[in-house]
């Protein structure tokens, strides 16, 4: 008969092309992220539109390859195989950021970083230090909580208010210096001067005489952020007003780089 395993294949193609129970696993995977980690066969089949067999299937396949766990719930949780893929795609995040972070140090004078919130934290992945004597370092791998950093107001900017309240109830909001942010109010103020201003500020709060300037990667594949850092006496007003166009620029042109995937 002139239907064969060619009919099948091509069946088994996308309209995009690719295969098709590829990338409906990857959609799974996105989905169960977004719903914190944990979800049922019945919202992902809400979610996705999927059928319920169609996707028992793929989760069992995921399931068997390590990605997603049956929890003794009957729920499917993200699985830890996943970790060593997420911690490779950050180091490869950070690498193809540096050309564009030293962009920054070069035209800013200011030490330059990379961040990422990873669940209810930021790391950073990337850093290009200042060539000033005087300068800012932060340690890449380094996690800090959100309320009391740039990057984690840039990258919380445009978050739902209920779900930034649920993360500082969550993380609690300590304070790192007497200028730290450390009720969800102010915080969610500050998200609010941030999409105002289109930029974000860690005016000593996460270190007394630092100052950091920080914007969102736009449409990045994860959460990011880029930011200068350095001490107060330099980042002053009139320095924000010459470096904030710079960090748009830069956060610009490395979410284009990334769309394209030719970052450098």
């Amino acid at each position: 008969m002139p239907t064969s395993s060619a009919s099948t294949t091509d069946s088994a193609k996308s309209a995009t092309g690719g295969v098709q129970s590829l990338e409906r696993a990857f959609d799974l995977l996105e989905r169960m992220a977004d719903a914190g980690g944990e979800v049922g066969l019945s919202e992902l089949s809400a979610s996705s539109g999927l059928p319920l067999p169609t996707i028992h299937r793929l989760m069992r396949t995921l399931v068997a390859c390590g990605y997603v766990r049956q929890q003794p719930n009957r729920r499917y949780a993200l699985g830890p195989r996943l970790i060593r893929l997420g911690e490779s795609a950050s180091r490869l995040l950070g690498t193809w950021a540096r050309p564009y972070l030293a962009r920054l140090v070069e035209e800013t004078g200011e030490t330059a970083n990379m961040a990422l919130l990873d669940g209810d934290e930021i790391v950073y992945v990337a850093q290009v230090p200042s060539k000033h004597s005087m300068r800012m370092f932060t340690e890449v791998g380094r996690r800090v909580l959100p309320h009391s950093t740039g990057v984690g107001k840039a990258l919380l900017a445009n978050t739902p208010d209920h779900e930034v309240r649920a993360l500082l109830a969550r993380t609690g909001m300590p304070a790192a210096t007497e200028k730290t942010i450390t009720t969800p109010e102010g915080f969610l103020a500050a998200l609010e001067d941030v999409r105002r201003a289109g930029y974000a500020v860690d005016d000593n709060e996460q270190e007394i005489g630092v100052r950091c300037l920080a914007v969102s990667v736009p449409n990045s594949p994860t959460a990011a952020a880029i930011s200068i850092s350095g001490p107060a006496g330099r980042v002053t007003d009139a320095a924000t007003d010459k470096i904030v166009p710079v960090l748009q620029q830069v956060a610009g042109e490395l979410s284009e780089a990334l769309a394209t995937q030719n970052p450098a």
